[in-house]
């Protein structure tokens, strides 16, 4: 009973991401998921990125949380629209509580949305929300094991950000092993090695992520 359950609440999830997926593609508007542990940088690299990008790309960010807008307010500092989420308890946002905020934008102002998805290496990569593409941030602080431990979010992503690579010299971990282990789960990541603390590896990033805006669709 509860893996059918289960089944019917991502099956009707999935036609609601369906129909945002089609409102987005009317629009034209590019739209990736942000996923990650709490702490890995999510928020700290939408801060870089939307300071590098917002004089060439319109952009647009939805925050989800369980509770609180802190990364709210800091996005809203940079002078582009922002809508919070808080969840009160779940641990990931799903297509409806997206399309919840449909009425609080405008999309014809957008190129580019970015959902970051509450803090959490499991949940987030089951529930689609009608975007293009997901992409995980992987500090190196968190260890070599997560492609093993966590291997839903590394299948589902179509990139992996490296994230805090400055620290690297003070742990015990290595990037290569990192890597290798994530293109095991998911042989067609793209990978970027980055230091949202330094700014070391974040223009190929923003360069990569022009490329999707530009083209309308990642390939």
């Amino acid at each position: 009973m509860k893996i059918s359950v289960v089944k019917n609440i991502l099956e009707a999830n999935d036609r609601i991401a369906q129909e945002n997926r089609a409102i987005f593609d009317q629009k034209g508007l590019t739209v990736f998921n942000l996923m990650s542990s709490p702490g890995a940088g999510k928020t700290s690299l939408l801060e870089k990125t939307i300071d590098a990008l917002k004089d060439q790309v319109k952009l647009g960010v939805i925050e989800g949380d369980i509770q609180s807008s802190q990364d709210a307010e800091r996005i809203a500092q940079k002078g582009i629209p922002v809508v919070q989420i808080n969840t009160g308890g779940a641990c990931h946002l799903d297509g409806n509580m997206i399309r919840d905020t449909f009425k609080e934008f405008n999309f014809d102002d957008l190129d580019l949305l970015v959902v970051e998805n509450v803090g959490n290496l499991v949940c987030p990569a089951e529930f689609k929300v009608g975007e293009d593409f997901k992409a995980m941030i992987l500090s190196v602080t968190e260890g070599e094991d997560k492609p093993t431990k966590y291997p839903l979010m590394f299948h589902e992503s179509k990139v992996l950000i490296i994230n805090k690579i400055d620290l690297l010299p003070y742990l015990d971990v290595s990037l290569e092993t990192i890597k290798k282990e994530a293109l095991k789960v998911n042989p067609h990541l793209t990978i970027f090695e980055v230091s949202c603390k330094t700014g070391q590896g974040l223009d190929a990033w923003y360069d990569w992520l022009k490329e999707q805006v530009k083209t309308g669709r990642p390939a």
